[in-house]
């Protein structure tokens, strides 16, 4: 049986020297990162043979870790989170304290306030934002359960997580929206 302590800490030490893992998400499987090393966030970029020009998604704990990499966000989004009745990922103007790999050329950023168990212990351990991106090579499905990630994916990686490898459980990707500073919002998939 898969211990979620241990599970947990070997991705810690993983994250911690800037490895690369992968891991499930409150959606879909994904390849995750420490947000704040460039050169993982790189790595990732090489597994899934992705255009840098594309940014990734960044995993946060709470409300108070978006303050710390928007830089002046609409309050009025915290509403519009809570909310939703499924994983949503926010697209914010003003990007900070991110390296440069992960902000998209208009200077935006993806966030997401994740709510699995084990993706929140991940970040509030790592007092960090984890990159999240489907675990795939560009192109190619999504993988919704861990059976369907491809061996070039997993022999990619630096660290695999044991956790839900077995879960079967439907899931689909996060609906992600653009967030304007007037307190409006664009469905870029719902």
């Amino acid at each position: 049986m898969v211990d979620f302590a241990s599970e947990v800490e070997q991705a810690l030490t993983a994250l911690g020297n800037g490895q690369v893992i992968l891991y499930p998400t409150d959606t879909i499987w994904g390849l995750g990162c420490d947000a704040t090393a460039e050169e993982a966030v790189k790595k990732i970029y090489r597994i899934k043979q992705r255009d840098d020009s594309k940014s990734l998604i960044v995993l946060v704990a709470d409300e108070r870790d978006i303050l710390q990499y928007v830089s002046a966000p609409d309050l009025a989004v915290f509403d519009f989170i809570a909310a939703q009745s499924r994983p949503t990922t926010v697209i914010f103007d003003g990007a900070i304290n991110l390296p440069e790999a992960l902000i998209a050329e208009d200077g935006s950023i993806a966030v997401r306030i994740v709510q699995d168990e084990f993706c929140r212990h991940l970040v509030r351990r790592l007092r960090k934002p984890i990159v999240s991106t489907s675990a795939n090579i560009s192109g190619q499905p999504s993988p919704r359960f861990f059976d369907e990630i491809s061996k070039e994916v997993k022999a990619s990686v630096d660290h695999v997580v044991q956790w839900r490898q077995d879960d079967q459980t439907p899931s689909q990707p996060s609906q992600i929206i653009r967030w304007h500073n007037d307190g409006t919002y664009t469905t870029l998939r719902s």
